[in-house]
């Protein structure tokens, strides 16, 4: 059914959970089979995927305890086939198959895993696999598959948790599995047993995956109505970012020229006639842009340092003095960065940045400020400066979280500017919408503006940060 020698098709041999039969699934066979009568972009796909039986259900660090077992799951290069399987008629079994192979395409596994490093401890594995599930789910409902029944669609998911009544289409095109869960953590209040997060231990004050809000209660609620089984296995690849982003970038590929082929055949996915939003994506996540361009800003222009002389005036004033000639001018020496770099970020009280988002950045600018040994001042601001605070140099991030950001009011940043300038900051890195005029650039000061969204228009000045990437 498929050149295993074929380029870009992974090793049959990787490591895979739990006892699995070696060669291609035996149970999977005629559910993949009338797939490929059916659906001609999907089949398309399940090229790509290596198919296996395994003796057990899915591994149990994925369940929790009243989990249902998952008749397949996916390690994001294998679709693993359990026993339970077999137990659907072949229309559900086409379905079933479908479903991991566009967990497998869309990177599912391999994209929970780069949103654990960046939540760190606040991740919910968990929650990232029922909005998976949820888009998965409708995009096969809508393309006419059969699926066990009850189970996770979008629609209900999004008006129960978020109030959102986007029309099913419309949220297809708009949501994608990172933007969903962090919507759906937003509200807080709750507590649920979340995923294991994989970035630094938490500190004082740092809301965890277990520390949850309305939104994440309601979406486990109906995940359990709905029998939800655990069917993504994010172990750690053995590839770094690179390769992960090349492989993104592959795969978006594949699932391009899969949907060409099924839109010609016009049944299956390439007859759904609307944009998906939950693609694999193969840019850079924003937190390294900032890193990198905090760390640039940070490094600095080479200064003059007066207490050192240059080694050019240096040499020369000893050959004049050799030669008995007239000692040259005075020249300083050049330094980098000022003795104790201080960063000054100012938040827009009226900026449409939700809380999720706005933890992951307060948390990146503290890591920024403690890697430098920088000071780090909070500037928050809307038509006026309505607070300056120095951040304590120990637990910088707890620190940060603690505070109350009182939300609303219009923006401006003339004052911004003058209270910045000030500080004398290395980088000013300022969280907006931009939903207001930019004055211009106070002397060599470098600007970086943290924005939602893309902006309408570009700043005059500093350097612009997507967060929604």
């Amino acid at each position: 059914m498929r050149d295993d020698s074929a380029p870009g098709l992974p090793d049959p041999g990787a490591s895979r959970p739990g006892p699995s039969r070696p060669g291609h699934s035996r149970r999977a066979t005629r559910a993949l089979q009338k797939l490929a009568e059916a659906d001609p972009a999907c089949a398309a796909l399940s090229l790509w995927v290596d198919h296996r039986d395994a003796d057990t259900g899915a591994p149990d660090e994925t369940r929790l305890d009243g989990d249902a077992e998952a008749p397949a799951w996916t390690d994001g290069r294998t679709v693993f086939y359990g026993p339970g399987f077999e137990r659907h008629d072949l229309d559900l079994q086409v379905g079933l198959a479908a479903h991991q192979i566009l967990h497998v395409a869309l990177r599912h596994p391999a994209r929970d895993r780069s949103l654990a490093l960046r939540l760190g401890p606040r991740h919910d594995s968990r929650l990232f696999n029922i909005a998976a599930d949820a888009l998965v789910n409708e995009t096969l409902i809508r393309a006419g598959y059969v699926l066990p029944r009850p189970c996770l669609t979008l629609g209900p998911l999004l008006s129960r948790a978020l109030g959102d009544t986007t029309p099913t289409a419309a949220a297809l095109a708009k949501w994608d599995a990172e933007a969903l869960t962090l919507a759906l953590m937003q509200a807080r209040g709750g507590s649920r047993k979340g995923g294991k997060g994989e970035g630094d231990a938490p500190a004082e004050g740092v809301e965890t995956g277990r520390q949850q809000g309305a939104g994440a209660e309601e979406a486990h609620d109906q995940a359990a109505r709905a029998a939800f089984a655990p069917d993504i296995e994010s172990r750690e690849s053995a590839g770094g970012a690179a390769e992960e982003a090349e492989t993104n970038a592959e795969w978006r590929q594949r699932l391009s020229r899969a949907l060409e082929e099924g839109r010609l055949a016009g049944r299956g996915l390439g007859a759904l006639g609307f944009r998906i939003a939950d693609l694999p994506r193969s840019d850079v996540p924003w937190e390294r842009h900032l890193r990198a361009l905090a760390a640039r800003a940070l490094l600095g222009e080479p200064r003059a340092a007066w207490a050192r002389p240059s080694r050019r005036w240096t040499g020369m004033e000893a050959e004049a003095r050799a030669a008995h000639r007239p000692v040259p001018a005075y020249e300083p020496g050049r330094t980098r960065g000022w003795p104790i770099p201080r960063v000054a970020v100012a938040i827009d009280a009226s900026s449409s940045v939700d809380d999720a988002r706005l933890s992951m950045f307060m948390g990146q600018v503290a890591g920024i400020a403690r890697r430098a040994a920088a000071e780090l001042h909070l500037i928050v601001f809307d038509e006026d400066v309505r607070s300056v605070a120095r951040v304590p140099p120990g637990g910088a991030e707890a620190w940060l979280r603690r505070q109350s950001l009182a939300r609303g009011g219009g923006t401006s940043f003339d004052d911004l500017f003058v209270r910045a300038a000030a500080l004398d900051p290395a980088v000013l890195i300022v969280l907006t919408d931009l939903d207001a005029p930019v004055p211009r650039k106070v002397r060599d000061m470098p600007v970086i503006w943290a924005v939602p969204a893309p902006p309408a228009r570009r700043p005059p000045h500093g350097r612009v940060i997507d967060l929604s990437l």
